[in-house]
């Protein structure tokens, strides 16, 4: 199954970190590994934070559009409204962020499997989930 990268996973790719590069780079090289632009715009918004912002966009721009960035469409959208009335108390564990429950249904209507550090994720019913320790981020 093809993987959909996380914010922090595909930062962490970005910035070289030797543990998610041994992860991700065959991925990629495979083709296998994706990203959608909900990511994207979340990692611009951390890139705005460093000194050479631009540099680093320029450099997730080309990442991105290599791996083929996923849309939002209808069915995703649906998707999306599907996991909100699901993830809501009572019945639910509790909604997460609405960029996280997009992204989430990005991974479902697209069956992808979502590399993420955010256990929140783990609350979304029926995503496959590969969960890596935040640690594996900075190493």
């Amino acid at each position: 199954m093809p993987y959909l990268l996380d914010t922090g996973v595909l930062t962490a790719y970005l910035q070289q970190r030797p543990a998610i590069t041994a992860l991700v780079e065959p991925w990629v090289q495979q083709g296998e590994a994706r990203s959608c632009l909900l990511v994207y715009g979340e990692i611009v918004e951390y890139f705005y934070s460093l000194p050479n912002a631009p540099q680093r966009i320029t450099q997730l721009q080309t990442l991105v559009s290599a791996l083929g960035a996923l849309n939002l469409t209808q069915a995703i959208e649906e998707r999306y409204a599907t996991i909100r009335r699901a993830l809501r108390p009572p019945q639910g564990p509790g909604i997460i962020g609405d960029l996280d429950t997009l992204i989430a249904a990005t991974a479902l209507e697209e069956q992808l499997t979502l590399v993420t550090a955010d256990s929140d994720f783990q609350r979304v019913p029926g995503l496959t989930l590969m969960l890596l320790p935040h640690s594996q981020l900075k190493r």
